[in-house]
């Protein structure tokens, strides 16, 4: 008997694909397990850390979180602290270090300092991805942060504000505009969404896929008698599977669910705040599996009244050895890190599978565009990477690598870990970090 390879169930204008049958499966088929979908953050805090009050003393699994690091407690299973990680092409070409290591955050990539439009970079961790991870979805990547301004102009001692305002690069003169506007973001990401609507939406839905498996699984029946014992075996698990299906279709499926949109005129806070949620949502949607977002542009002036610092926040990273200015950065600092945690409490609570939440699936970076606010180093970059990736990335340790030890080669072992490595990455990434994988 001869099947046709494209056999399904069809029932009210709509179909059941058939499980892979042996009296279909082509010579050279092989099997393969359920899609993992893998996600990419990319997560930017301007002006460096106070990193006296961010690195760990110790070293692996026993890390003991610094006050800036407390509020990641709570999450340290499924984050790590990388130590030791350079990033020498963000370097400035004398002066202008923010905006040098903002072009360079997710490239690796030394930037030509130019305030005119002959900017060159490259292009960013996150849109290496983007084709790769959101392959058919609705947004291949969305970029996003709190601050705007224009592309365009002179930022930094000489560099361009391309350099200071993007952090992701479709390639080397194309830096992606962010949105900066929740409400704005939520249009786009949502339009036409009304809740009342989508209730009803829902039970019609339900209606029509209960008649739906009524119907194939009487074309299912008829269909066995012309199969072999070994496809009868398993179209009965299928019907088994179909019929479990109907019972559990009474209750109606979660649904994409984006709450309530977000107003204009909120503080930086409340900023920062919305888009998170925004983020989370985007994910578990699936709108997405890419996302940048930055929490300030460069070398940001920011004022942070939530946690009582009312002077600019890049004023301050200048803390020349003062100690009231430390004090007043570990308060913005730990914030940065509350937001994160925040963020990644969130992703940690949706299951994308039993077991397997959508932080477990997921890569995030965040680190800023120098070391230490007042040296403007390059080196020894705070960085934390949270999530499994899908079962890729190491977990819950504080890793110190030798100094000198490329960024680039962290990029390398994600792109590798999310399924799209890469021989070199940015002007000095030649080897993945080994021990950042699983």
């Amino acid at each position: 008997m001869r099947l046709s390879r494209r056999l399904f169930l069809g029932g009210a204008g709509a179909a059941i694909a058939l499980p892979l049958l042996e009296s279909l499966r082509p010579r050279a088929a092989r099997g393969g397990g359920a899609e993992v979908p893998k996600r990419f953050l990319g997560y930017y805090i301007p002006c460096g850390i106070v990193m006296s009050r961010w690195t760990p003393a110790v070293t692996g699994p026993a890390w003991v979180a610094t006050p800036i690091l407390t509020p990641l407690e709570a999450m340290r299973a499924k984050v790590s602290i990388l130590s030791g990680l350079d990033n020498r092409p963000g370097r400035s070409d004398g002066g202008g270090d923010h905006a040098s290591g903002t072009g360079s955050f997710l490239t690796c990539t030394h930037v030509r300092k130019t305030a005119g439009a002959d900017i060159l970079n490259n292009i960013s961790l996150d849109q290496v991805l983007a084709p790769v991870l959101s392959e058919g979805l609705s947004y291949p990547s969305l970029e996003l942060g709190t601050d705007g301004g224009s592309s365009v102009g002179d930022c930094d001692t000489g560099y361009s504000c391309a350099y200071a305002r993007s952090i992701s690069w479709a390639g080397p003169t194309t830096p992606l505009p962010k949105q900066t506007s929740p409400r704005a973001l939520f249009d786009r990401l949502f339009a036409g969404y009304d809740p009342d609507a989508s209730a009803a939406e829902i039970a019609r839905r339900q209606l029509y896929r209960t008649s739906v498996l009524d119907h194939s699984v009487d074309q299912a029946t008829s269909l066995r008698a012309q199969l072999g014992k070994t496809d009868q075996l398993k179209l009965d698990e299928y019907l088994t599977s179909v019929r479990e299906l109907e019972e559990r279709v009474a209750t109606p499926p979660r649904v994409c669910r984006p709450g309530a949109r977000p107003t204009d005129n909120l503080s930086f806070a409340a900023r920062a705040r919305a888009m998170a949620d925004l983020m989370v949502i985007a994910f578990e949607c699936d709108l997405t599996r890419v996302m940048t977002f930055m929490l300030g542009n460069a070398g940001s002036g920011t004022t942070h009244p939530q946690v009582g610092v009312t002077e600019s926040h890049h004023e301050l990273s200048h803390h020349m050895m003062n100690q009231s200015n430390f004090d007043k950065l570990t308060l913005i600092d730990t914030w940065e890190v509350g937001e994160l945690a925040y963020l990644l409490g969130r992703l940690d609570a949706i299951e994308d599978a039993p077991g397997v939440s959508v932080l477990d699936n997921t890569v995030v970076f965040f680190s800023s565009e120098i070391e230490d606010g007042d040296a403007h180093r390059h080196s020894n970059l705070p960085v934390v990477i949270a999530g499994g990736g899908g079962g890729t990335i190491r977990q819950g340790e504080h890793r110190r690598f030798t100094s000198g030890t490329p960024l680039a080669n962290l990029f390398l072992a994600i792109l590798q870990g999310l399924g799209a490595p890469q021989a070199r990455f940015g002007d000095d990434g030649t080897t993945p970090l080994a021990s950042v994988l699983l």
